[in-house]
Protein backbone atom coordinates (compact mmCIF):
# COMPACT_ATOMS: atom_id res chain seq x y z
CA UNK A 1 0.00 0.00 0.00
CA UNK A 2 2.51 2.17 0.98
CA UNK A 3 4.81 1.79 -2.43
CA UNK A 4 1.15 2.44 -4.71
CA UNK A 5 0.59 5.80 -2.38
CA UNK A 6 4.15 7.01 -3.17
CA UNK A 7 3.83 5.75 -6.76
CA UNK A 8 0.45 7.97 -7.32
CA UNK A 9 1.92 10.47 -5.78
CA UNK A 10 5.05 10.50 -7.66
CA UNK A 11 2.74 10.69 -10.58
CA UNK A 12 0.50 13.39 -9.69
CA UNK A 13 3.62 15.41 -9.05
CA UNK A 14 5.09 14.86 -12.30
CA UNK A 15 1.31 16.22 -13.67
CA UNK A 16 1.29 19.28 -12.08
CA UNK A 17 4.58 20.03 -12.98
CA UNK A 18 3.86 19.01 -16.70
CA UNK A 19 0.41 21.77 -16.35
CA UNK A 20 2.85 24.53 -14.73
CA UNK A 21 5.55 24.01 -17.30
CA UNK A 22 2.39 24.23 -19.75
CA UNK A 23 1.34 27.77 -18.36
CA UNK A 24 4.55 28.82 -18.12
CA UNK A 25 5.45 27.67 -21.75
CA UNK A 26 1.94 29.36 -24.01
CA UNK A 27 3.38 31.79 -26.10
CA UNK A 28 2.36 35.56 -24.95
CA UNK A 29 -0.10 35.79 -28.02
CA UNK A 30 -2.48 33.35 -26.68
CA UNK A 31 -2.66 35.22 -23.64
CA UNK A 32 -2.82 38.87 -25.43
CA UNK A 33 -5.85 36.80 -27.53
CA UNK A 34 -8.06 35.60 -24.67
CA UNK A 35 -7.69 38.56 -23.10
CA UNK A 36 -8.03 41.52 -25.19
CA UNK A 37 -10.34 39.38 -28.09
CA UNK A 38 -12.44 37.02 -26.28
CA UNK A 39 -12.91 38.89 -23.55
CA UNK A 40 -15.68 41.13 -24.11
CA UNK A 41 -14.94 44.80 -22.69
CA UNK A 42 -17.49 46.17 -20.65
CA UNK A 43 -20.45 48.22 -22.42
CA UNK A 44 -20.89 51.38 -21.05
CA UNK A 45 -24.42 53.01 -21.18
CA UNK A 46 -24.82 55.80 -24.08
CA UNK A 47 -26.55 58.62 -23.04
CA UNK A 48 -29.25 59.47 -25.89
CA UNK A 49 -29.04 63.03 -27.49
CA UNK A 50 -31.75 65.65 -25.88
CA UNK A 51 -34.99 66.02 -27.02
CA UNK A 52 -34.90 69.34 -28.18
CA UNK A 53 -36.96 69.13 -31.73
CA UNK A 54 -39.53 67.11 -33.39
CA UNK A 55 -36.76 64.69 -35.50
CA UNK A 56 -35.44 63.37 -31.76
CA UNK A 57 -38.51 63.38 -30.20
CA UNK A 58 -39.64 61.50 -33.25
CA UNK A 59 -36.86 58.97 -33.05
CA UNK A 60 -36.51 58.56 -29.71
CA UNK A 61 -40.34 58.18 -28.68
CA UNK A 62 -41.94 56.73 -31.72
CA UNK A 63 -46.00 57.22 -31.67
CA UNK A 64 -48.11 54.48 -31.11
CA UNK A 65 -49.99 52.07 -33.37
CA UNK A 66 -53.39 53.99 -33.14
CA UNK A 67 -51.63 56.98 -34.31
CA UNK A 68 -49.94 58.28 -37.39
CA UNK A 69 -47.47 60.84 -38.32
CA UNK A 70 -47.50 62.03 -41.81
CA UNK A 71 -44.25 63.28 -43.61
CA UNK A 72 -46.10 66.88 -44.59
CA UNK A 73 -47.01 66.94 -40.61
CA UNK A 74 -43.61 67.62 -39.97
CA UNK A 75 -41.38 69.41 -43.16
CA UNK A 76 -43.50 71.40 -45.25
CA UNK A 77 -41.14 71.38 -47.81
CA UNK A 78 -41.53 67.74 -48.25
CA UNK A 79 -44.93 67.86 -48.52
CA UNK A 80 -44.59 68.11 -52.40
CA UNK A 81 -43.74 64.65 -52.38
CA UNK A 82 -46.99 63.21 -51.41
CA UNK A 83 -48.60 65.21 -54.70
CA UNK A 84 -45.76 64.07 -56.43
CA UNK A 85 -45.95 60.12 -55.86
CA UNK A 86 -50.01 60.38 -56.14
CA UNK A 87 -49.42 60.87 -59.46
CA UNK A 88 -46.79 58.39 -60.18
CA UNK A 89 -49.15 56.44 -58.56
CA UNK A 90 -52.06 57.52 -61.20
CA UNK A 91 -49.66 57.00 -64.13
CA UNK A 92 -48.38 53.71 -63.19
CA UNK A 93 -51.77 52.52 -63.06
CA UNK A 94 -52.57 53.72 -66.44
CA UNK A 95 -49.63 51.80 -67.48
CA UNK A 96 -50.99 48.58 -65.78
CA UNK A 97 -54.39 48.39 -67.93
CA UNK A 98 -52.04 47.57 -70.89
CA UNK A 99 -50.12 44.70 -71.02
CA UNK A 100 -47.46 46.28 -73.35
CA UNK A 101 -46.49 48.60 -70.42
CA UNK A 102 -47.10 46.19 -67.37
CA UNK A 103 -43.20 46.60 -66.58
CA UNK A 104 -43.22 50.23 -66.77
CA UNK A 105 -46.63 49.77 -64.19
CA UNK A 106 -44.74 47.56 -61.96
CA UNK A 107 -40.97 50.01 -61.88
CA UNK A 108 -42.90 52.94 -60.89
CA UNK A 109 -45.55 51.21 -58.31
CA UNK A 110 -41.58 50.51 -56.84
CA UNK A 111 -40.19 53.88 -57.01
CA UNK A 112 -39.72 56.50 -54.21
CA UNK A 113 -41.54 54.16 -52.11
CA UNK A 114 -39.53 54.87 -48.78
CA UNK A 115 -37.77 58.20 -48.16
CA UNK A 116 -34.85 57.85 -45.89
CA UNK A 117 -33.74 61.11 -44.12
CA UNK A 118 -30.96 62.40 -41.64
CA UNK A 119 -32.33 64.98 -39.46
CA UNK A 120 -31.19 67.08 -36.44
CA UNK A 121 -32.32 70.63 -34.60
CA UNK A 122 -32.95 72.73 -38.11
CA UNK A 123 -34.63 70.04 -39.92
CA UNK A 124 -34.29 66.51 -42.37
CA UNK A 125 -32.08 65.81 -45.28
CA UNK A 126 -33.14 63.55 -48.03
CA UNK A 127 -30.41 60.39 -47.41
CA UNK A 128 -31.74 57.78 -49.76
CA UNK A 129 -34.89 57.16 -51.79
CA UNK A 130 -35.79 54.40 -54.47
CA UNK A 131 -36.44 55.76 -57.99
CA UNK A 132 -38.00 53.85 -61.21
CA UNK A 133 -36.53 56.02 -64.28
CA UNK A 134 -39.34 55.69 -66.13
CA UNK A 135 -39.68 58.72 -68.58
CA UNK A 136 -42.62 59.86 -67.72
CA UNK A 137 -42.84 58.82 -64.23
CA UNK A 138 -43.92 62.59 -62.27
CA UNK A 139 -41.77 61.42 -59.19
CA UNK A 140 -38.75 61.00 -62.02
CA UNK A 141 -39.26 63.93 -63.89
CA UNK A 142 -39.64 66.14 -61.14
CA UNK A 143 -36.16 65.17 -59.50
CA UNK A 144 -34.38 65.49 -62.92
CA UNK A 145 -35.89 68.64 -63.07
CA UNK A 146 -34.74 69.93 -59.57
CA UNK A 147 -31.44 68.62 -60.63
CA UNK A 148 -31.08 70.47 -63.99
CA UNK A 149 -32.33 73.92 -62.82
CA UNK A 150 -29.54 73.24 -60.14
CA UNK A 151 -26.86 72.13 -62.44
CA UNK A 152 -28.17 75.74 -64.87
CA UNK A 153 -27.88 78.13 -61.81
CA UNK A 154 -24.69 76.76 -61.11
CA UNK A 155 -23.56 77.33 -64.59
CA UNK A 156 -25.50 80.96 -64.70
CA UNK A 157 -22.69 81.92 -61.75
CA UNK A 158 -20.05 80.80 -63.82
CA UNK A 159 -21.01 82.28 -67.32
CA UNK A 160 -21.90 85.53 -65.15
CA UNK A 161 -18.09 85.54 -63.98
CA UNK A 162 -17.04 84.85 -67.46
CA UNK A 163 -19.26 86.81 -69.84
CA UNK A 164 -20.31 89.97 -67.69
CA UNK A 165 -21.46 91.63 -69.98
CA UNK A 166 -23.40 88.77 -72.21
CA UNK A 167 -27.36 89.16 -72.24
CA UNK A 168 -30.19 85.91 -71.88
CA UNK A 169 -32.87 85.55 -74.50
CA UNK A 170 -35.65 83.30 -74.20
CA UNK A 171 -37.40 81.39 -77.16
CA UNK A 172 -40.07 79.48 -78.06
CA UNK A 173 -39.77 77.17 -80.89
CA UNK A 174 -43.35 75.45 -82.87
CA UNK A 175 -44.51 73.62 -85.64
CA UNK A 176 -47.93 72.57 -86.71
CA UNK A 177 -49.89 69.79 -84.31
CA UNK A 178 -49.06 66.95 -85.61
CA UNK A 179 -50.85 63.32 -85.13
CA UNK A 180 -49.71 61.76 -82.37
CA UNK A 181 -48.79 58.49 -84.26
CA UNK A 182 -46.81 61.34 -86.73
CA UNK A 183 -44.95 62.86 -83.22
CA UNK A 184 -41.56 60.70 -83.02
CA UNK A 185 -41.29 62.02 -87.15
CA UNK A 186 -41.69 65.22 -86.16
CA UNK A 187 -39.64 65.58 -83.22
CA UNK A 188 -36.90 64.11 -85.30
CA UNK A 189 -37.40 66.37 -88.02
CA UNK A 190 -37.55 69.39 -85.86
CA UNK A 191 -34.21 68.49 -84.09
CA UNK A 192 -32.54 68.33 -87.66
CA UNK A 193 -33.90 71.96 -88.41
CA UNK A 194 -32.38 73.27 -85.22
CA UNK A 195 -29.19 71.45 -85.93
CA UNK A 196 -29.37 73.46 -89.44
CA UNK A 197 -30.25 76.99 -87.33
CA UNK A 198 -27.08 76.60 -85.10
CA UNK A 199 -24.75 75.82 -88.11
CA UNK A 200 -26.29 79.59 -89.40
CA UNK A 201 -23.72 82.28 -89.94
CA UNK A 202 -26.20 84.86 -88.30
CA UNK A 203 -26.98 82.62 -85.55
CA UNK A 204 -23.59 81.71 -84.68
CA UNK A 205 -22.85 85.58 -84.93
CA UNK A 206 -24.82 86.58 -81.59
CA UNK A 207 -25.29 83.50 -80.23
CA UNK A 208 -22.30 82.01 -77.43
CA UNK A 209 -24.35 79.64 -75.79
CA UNK A 210 -28.08 77.39 -75.68
CA UNK A 211 -29.84 75.47 -73.59
CA UNK A 212 -32.75 73.30 -75.83
CA UNK A 213 -35.83 71.51 -74.17
CA UNK A 214 -38.81 69.97 -75.78
CA UNK A 215 -41.74 69.87 -74.78
CA UNK A 216 -45.01 68.04 -75.96
CA UNK A 217 -48.71 69.16 -74.94
CA UNK A 218 -51.96 67.56 -76.39
CA UNK A 219 -53.44 69.46 -78.81
CA UNK A 220 -56.89 69.67 -80.10
CA UNK A 221 -58.56 66.43 -81.35
CA UNK A 222 -55.93 64.46 -79.54
CA UNK A 223 -53.41 65.69 -81.43
CA UNK A 224 -49.94 66.29 -80.26
CA UNK A 225 -48.16 69.49 -80.20
CA UNK A 226 -44.33 69.26 -79.78
CA UNK A 227 -41.69 72.38 -79.27
CA UNK A 228 -38.98 73.86 -78.61
CA UNK A 229 -37.91 76.18 -74.68
CA UNK A 230 -35.18 77.77 -75.31
CA UNK A 231 -32.11 80.05 -73.07
CA UNK A 232 -29.66 81.84 -75.10
CA UNK A 233 -26.80 83.60 -74.31
CA UNK A 234 -25.72 86.46 -76.91
CA UNK A 235 -23.13 88.84 -77.39
CA UNK A 236 -23.71 92.21 -76.23
CA UNK A 237 -23.43 93.47 -79.86
CA UNK A 238 -27.50 91.49 -80.03
CA UNK A 239 -28.79 94.30 -78.82
CA UNK A 240 -27.10 97.48 -81.12
CA UNK A 241 -26.23 96.25 -84.64
CA UNK A 242 -27.00 92.57 -84.84
CA UNK A 243 -30.59 92.61 -83.09
CA UNK A 244 -32.95 90.54 -84.88
CA UNK A 245 -36.86 90.45 -84.71
CA UNK A 246 -39.32 88.18 -84.48
CA UNK A 247 -40.64 88.27 -87.20
CA UNK A 248 -36.99 87.24 -88.77
CA UNK A 249 -36.52 84.20 -86.09
CA UNK A 250 -39.76 82.66 -87.93
CA UNK A 251 -38.13 83.29 -91.20
CA UNK A 252 -35.17 81.65 -90.03
CA UNK A 253 -37.14 78.61 -88.21
CA UNK A 254 -39.41 78.27 -91.07
CA UNK A 255 -36.46 78.22 -93.60
CA UNK A 256 -34.48 75.39 -91.27
CA UNK A 257 -37.78 73.19 -91.27
CA UNK A 258 -38.52 73.83 -94.75
CA UNK A 259 -41.94 74.02 -94.47
CA UNK A 260 -44.62 76.68 -96.54
CA UNK A 261 -46.02 78.14 -93.26
CA UNK A 262 -44.92 80.59 -91.16
CA UNK A 263 -44.42 78.66 -87.64
CA UNK A 264 -45.38 80.98 -84.51
CA UNK A 265 -42.48 81.72 -82.44
CA UNK A 266 -42.17 83.56 -79.59
CA UNK A 267 -38.74 85.43 -78.54
CA UNK A 268 -38.35 87.91 -75.79
CA UNK A 269 -34.93 89.25 -73.52
CA UNK A 270 -34.58 88.04 -70.41
CA UNK A 271 -34.46 91.50 -68.50
CA UNK A 272 -31.35 92.61 -66.83
CA UNK A 273 -32.92 95.73 -65.56
CA UNK A 274 -36.50 97.54 -64.52
CA UNK A 275 -37.83 100.48 -62.83
CA UNK A 276 -39.48 98.38 -60.29
CA UNK A 277 -38.56 98.53 -57.11
CA UNK A 278 -37.91 95.33 -55.91
CA UNK A 279 -36.65 93.86 -59.38
CA UNK A 280 -33.78 91.63 -58.97
CA UNK A 281 -31.69 90.72 -62.39
CA UNK A 282 -30.82 86.90 -61.12
CA UNK A 283 -34.27 86.09 -60.03
CA UNK A 284 -35.45 87.06 -63.82
CA UNK A 285 -32.69 84.80 -65.30
CA UNK A 286 -33.52 82.02 -63.16
CA UNK A 287 -37.43 82.34 -63.78
CA UNK A 288 -36.02 81.59 -67.43
CA UNK A 289 -34.39 78.82 -65.92
CA UNK A 290 -37.42 77.33 -64.29
CA UNK A 291 -39.51 77.64 -67.38
CA UNK A 292 -36.92 75.90 -70.39
CA UNK A 293 -36.03 73.25 -67.22
CA UNK A 294 -40.00 72.05 -66.27
CA UNK A 295 -41.84 69.33 -67.24
CA UNK A 296 -41.15 67.40 -71.02
CA UNK A 297 -44.88 66.54 -70.44
CA UNK A 298 -47.34 67.74 -68.22
CA UNK A 299 -48.55 65.26 -65.61
CA UNK A 300 -52.29 66.20 -66.67
CA UNK A 301 -51.87 65.43 -70.26
CA UNK A 302 -50.59 62.26 -68.94
CA UNK A 303 -52.96 61.29 -66.92
CA UNK A 304 -55.82 62.51 -68.84
CA UNK A 305 -59.47 62.26 -68.05
CA UNK A 306 -59.34 58.25 -67.43
CA UNK A 307 -61.03 57.44 -70.57
CA UNK A 308 -59.72 54.81 -72.86
CA UNK A 309 -59.29 57.09 -75.82
CA UNK A 310 -57.40 59.13 -73.54
CA UNK A 311 -55.07 56.68 -72.34
CA UNK A 312 -54.30 54.93 -75.80
CA UNK A 313 -53.38 58.84 -76.66
CA UNK A 314 -50.48 58.50 -73.74
CA UNK A 315 -49.53 55.03 -74.44
CA UNK A 316 -48.85 56.06 -78.34
CA UNK A 317 -47.03 58.90 -76.71
CA UNK A 318 -44.97 56.40 -74.65
CA UNK A 319 -44.25 54.62 -77.88
CA UNK A 320 -43.12 57.50 -79.93
CA UNK A 321 -40.79 59.41 -77.44
CA UNK A 322 -39.04 56.12 -76.18
CA UNK A 323 -35.39 56.56 -76.45
CA UNK A 324 -35.53 60.25 -77.78
CA UNK A 325 -33.24 63.30 -76.17
CA UNK A 326 -35.36 65.39 -74.49
CA UNK A 327 -32.84 68.14 -73.07
CA UNK A 328 -29.54 69.52 -75.94
CA UNK A 329 -27.10 71.80 -74.77
CA UNK A 330 -23.96 73.96 -76.94
CA UNK A 331 -21.35 76.23 -76.95
CA UNK A 332 -20.15 77.80 -73.60
CA UNK A 333 -23.93 75.90 -72.07
CA UNK A 334 -22.61 72.53 -73.91
CA UNK A 335 -21.60 70.89 -70.21
CA UNK A 336 -23.48 72.76 -68.28
CA UNK A 337 -26.38 70.01 -67.73
CA UNK A 338 -26.10 66.58 -66.75
CA UNK A 339 -26.68 64.20 -69.52
CA UNK A 340 -30.01 61.82 -68.45
CA UNK A 341 -28.04 58.65 -69.21
CA UNK A 342 -26.04 59.57 -66.06
CA UNK A 343 -27.94 60.59 -63.79
CA UNK A 344 -28.05 58.37 -60.88
CA UNK A 345 -29.95 58.21 -57.70
CA UNK A 346 -27.62 59.73 -55.76
CA UNK A 347 -28.27 62.91 -58.10
CA UNK A 348 -31.94 62.56 -57.76
CA UNK A 349 -31.62 62.88 -53.91
CA UNK A 350 -29.51 65.92 -53.54
CA UNK A 351 -30.73 67.77 -55.76
CA UNK A 352 -29.60 71.22 -55.12
CA UNK A 353 -27.51 72.94 -52.28
CA UNK A 354 -30.62 73.78 -50.06
CA UNK A 355 -30.86 71.05 -48.00
CA UNK A 356 -26.79 72.08 -47.14
CA UNK A 357 -28.83 74.54 -44.56
CA UNK A 358 -30.05 71.85 -42.51
CA UNK A 359 -25.97 71.44 -41.47
CA UNK A 360 -24.19 67.86 -40.90
CA UNK A 361 -26.44 65.23 -39.32
CA UNK A 362 -25.52 62.20 -37.65
CA UNK A 363 -25.57 58.12 -39.23
CA UNK A 364 -29.11 57.96 -37.73
CA UNK A 365 -32.41 58.10 -40.11
CA UNK A 366 -35.99 58.41 -39.59
CA UNK A 367 -37.85 56.80 -42.58
CA UNK A 368 -41.46 57.51 -44.54
CA UNK A 369 -43.12 55.11 -46.37
CA UNK A 370 -45.75 55.69 -49.07
CA UNK A 371 -49.28 54.22 -48.34
CA UNK A 372 -51.23 54.98 -51.27
CA UNK A 373 -54.52 54.69 -49.98
CA UNK A 374 -54.26 57.67 -48.31
CA UNK A 375 -51.47 59.54 -50.79
CA UNK A 376 -49.25 60.42 -48.11
CA UNK A 377 -45.70 59.30 -47.05
CA UNK A 378 -46.51 58.27 -43.07
CA UNK A 379 -43.58 57.79 -40.65
CA UNK A 380 -42.71 54.12 -40.37
CA UNK A 381 -40.44 53.80 -37.36
CA UNK A 382 -39.75 50.23 -37.41
CA UNK A 383 -37.58 51.38 -40.69
CA UNK A 384 -35.08 53.75 -39.06
CA UNK A 385 -31.58 53.00 -38.74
Amino acid sequence: VSILSAKSSLINKNETNTISEEREERPAYLEWYEEEILTPPPVQPIEPPPIDNVYEYLYQIPPGNDSEVALSDVSDKDSLWDKQRAKTATVGDIYGYNVEFERYSERMSDCSTFLSYGFNENGIKLKHANFCRVRHCPVCQWRKSLLWKSNMYVAYEEIKEKYPTHRWLFLTLTVKNCDITDLRETLQHMNKAWDRLAKRKVFKGVVDGWIRTTEITKGVNDTAHPHFHIMLLVKPSYFAKNYIKQAEWAELWRDVLRVDYEPIIDIRAVKNKSRKKNFNADEAVKNAIMETLKYSVKPDDLIGDGSKKSNEWFYELTRQTFKLRFIASGGALKNALKRDETITDEDMIKTSDEDDEVGEVDERRIVFTYRKIKQQYIYAPQYNQ
